[in-house]
């Protein structure tokens, strides 16, 4: 790891400003439980780090009124343990306790959350091009233009939406699947002043520049996250298929909520995770559920909407049908959910 210099904030101003006066080497870090691990990977390698966590207000979880209003520095352990989030809102919950250890989420911020970048193989190790068994392999999010080796390589973990020819990597987040069925919005506050986006706008699609990866501004800093109360929070949860039972990233996974008269769907929310380069909705699916009554057969035909146009590569084409089914077991388990 590359030394670095290193600033606390006790305010956002003091944040601001000690990342205008560091230059282009400035990060700021909150939990650390991602940039520490890219740090140590030669990945990222800022040359100055401003830790925002010990910054007054911004842990606050508000659920009074309208909305639900979670502070950037709220660990994702207490927001996954707050009483009117675990009654009313399941899959925010469930998609926070499920992304990763107890230790991590006693760490992890869902504001940072936000900003996790992949877990492609191919970005994760090593600089420049990374060596894997012996051989030198490009990634185009870690240095732009070398290619992607996923394409045609080790691509069982890749994305099959979403994709482009310059990447493949899946988007790794848990909570931004959530959040992203919610209509979540992300307040963020950099050198230009406040600004409020939903958080489809947060993240960019790969194209040509996957390097880029969100929309953020230089110098900005996510200060909070809004998601306006429902009836269909109660009637949620969030579903993830992987590996191995704890501590591993989706293979599949889906954030769905419902609105329900009787045993008719009259509004579905669905989101997907683990298949995609970003969080991502399907609306398609939602229209096919609107005013139908949840059957097996409704809910599997959903799931297959919801993954329309996917692109599969060599080892991921199982991804297609088991992210069909994950978002139909969702709307299983959601369905028979009290209100």
């Amino acid at each position: 790891m590359q030394r670095f210099s290193y600033t606390g904030s006790r305010t956002i101003d003091e944040a601001l400003t000690a990342f205008r006066e560091a230059g282009l080497g400035a990060r700021y870090i909150a939990g650390g439980t991602t940039l520490y691990d890219l740090m140590k990977l030669g990945i990222e390698r800022p040359e100055h780090l401003i830790d925002v966590t010990c910054i007054g207000g911004l842990d606050r979880i508000e659920t009074a009124g309208d909305t639900l209003r979670f502070g950037a520095n709220a660990r994702m352990a207490d927001v996954a343990a707050d009483r009117v989030v675990l009654r009313d809102y399941p899959v925010l919950a469930e998609a926070l306790s499920k992304a990763a250890s107890q230790q991590l989420r006693n760490m992890a911020t869902v504001g940072a959350n936000l900003l996790q970048r992949t877990r492609c193989l191919y970005f994760r190790n090593g600089s420049g091009a990374a060596t894997i068994g012996g051989g030198l392999y490009p990634c185009n999010k870690r240095s732009p233009g070398s290619g992607c080796a996923a394409i045609g390589g080790v691509d069982r973990a890749q994305a099959v939406l979403g994709t482009s020819d310059a990447c493949t990597a899946v988007s790794p987040g848990d909570w931004p699947v959530a959040l992203r069925a919610m209509d979540a919005s992300v307040e963020l506050l950099g050198p230009a002043g406040p600004r409020t986006i939903p958080i489809a706008q947060l993240y960019r699609l790969p194209g040509d520049t996957p390097d880029i990866e969100f929309t953020l501004s230089r110098g900005e800093i996510v200060t909070a996250i809004t998601v306006p109360k429902t009836a269909a929070g109660r009637r949620s949860t969030y579903h993830k298929i992987r590996d191995r039972e704890s501590y591993a990233f989706a293979l599949a996974s889906a954030a769905v909520a419902l609105e329900m008269t009787g045993d008719t769907i009259t509004r579905a929310r669905i989101a997907l995770g683990g298949v995609a380069t970003i969080p991502w909705r399907a609306p398609a699916a939602e229209a096919a559920l609107a005013n139908k009554r949840l059957t097996q057969e409704v809910a599997l035909a959903a799931g297959h909407a919801a993954i329309a146009g996917a692109r599969a590569g060599r080892q991921n084409g199982f991804k297609v049908e088991l992210a069909a089914r994950t978002v139909a077991d969702a709307l299983v388990i959601a369905a028979q959910r009290t209100v």
